[in-house]
């Protein structure tokens, strides 16, 4: 396993992409998915996706409206998604997803409550 990706919601990927070009690293590339522009910055083995609200009413636009810009999730690479979630869910932790969807890059993906996670929103993903 490996972390696959940290989602950082933001208000302008323009703006806050900046800072990672600044650190020499160019974004792969970009996807609009459920109300969101991901852009892509890969960083060896892992990316870092910057959530940028299309559209308010989007789970981002309503988690900077709340929170602010900040971490949003960290994802993590399991073998099997629908394998880990029932494990998960066996050992008592609050699943958002009860079973893997489709997300960004392809990826079947399913999220963790951070009820249940330290506070921390977490996304297992496969592929």
């Amino acid at each position: 396993m490996k972390i696959d990706h940290i989602g950082i919601a933001v208000k302008s990927m323009k703006e806050s992409g900046k800072l990672y070009e600044d650190l020499g690293v160019e974004m792969e590339h970009t996807e609009v998915l459920d109300g969101m522009k991901i852009g892509f910055y890969p960083f060896g083995e892992s990316t870092i996706e910057l959530l940028e609200p299309v559209d308010t009413s989007s789970a981002i636009g309503k988690f900077i409206e709340k929170k602010g810009e900040g971490i949003h999730h960290i994802a993590i690479n399991v073998p099997d998604v629908a394998k880990k979630l029932k494990e998960l869910e066996e050992k008592g932790y609050v699943l958002i997803d009860k079973v893997p969807r489709m997300g960004a890059h392809g990826k079947k993906i399913a999220f963790i409550h951070p009820k249940s996670t330290n506070g921390v929103l977490l996304e297992i993903c496969e592929g």
